[in-house]
């Protein structure tokens, strides 16, 4: 199990409409594709002097399915963030191997 992780700093001035466009149409889009399992979309919460950070994190059950993605889809959504928020943002990408998952069983 992967995790496609793509980190964002989106300026203030754009912050609403990028966020809104994600959550009710990008984010859609990638998982329309099928590839993925789920996402998460999280601000990163640390001070910034300018903009906001979020991280958007694609579970992908391996690398094939990833490369696949990469392939037929990604340049084509990623021109679609590139030509409505072009100068206004930063991104950059990395791959995850999930080593490990646990979850909280102690009943306390």
């Amino acid at each position: 199990m992967y995790i496609y992780n793509v980190t964002v700093n989106i300026e203030d001035a754009a912050h609403d409409k990028w966020l809104a466009w994600m959550k009710e149409t990008h984010i859609l889009d990638v998982l329309a594709t099928k590839l993925f399992i789920d996402c998460k979309l999280t601000e990163v919460l640390v001070d910034h002097e300018q903009g906001r950070t979020y991280s958007i994190q694609y579970t992908v059950k391996d690398e094939e399915t990833l490369k696949l993605y990469q392939e037929v889809y990604a340049k084509k959504l990623q021109q679609e963030h590139r030509d409505l928020f072009e100068g206004k943002f930063v991104a950059f990408r990395t791959l995850l191997r999930v080593e490990g998952h646990f979850q909280n069983t102690d009943p306390r």
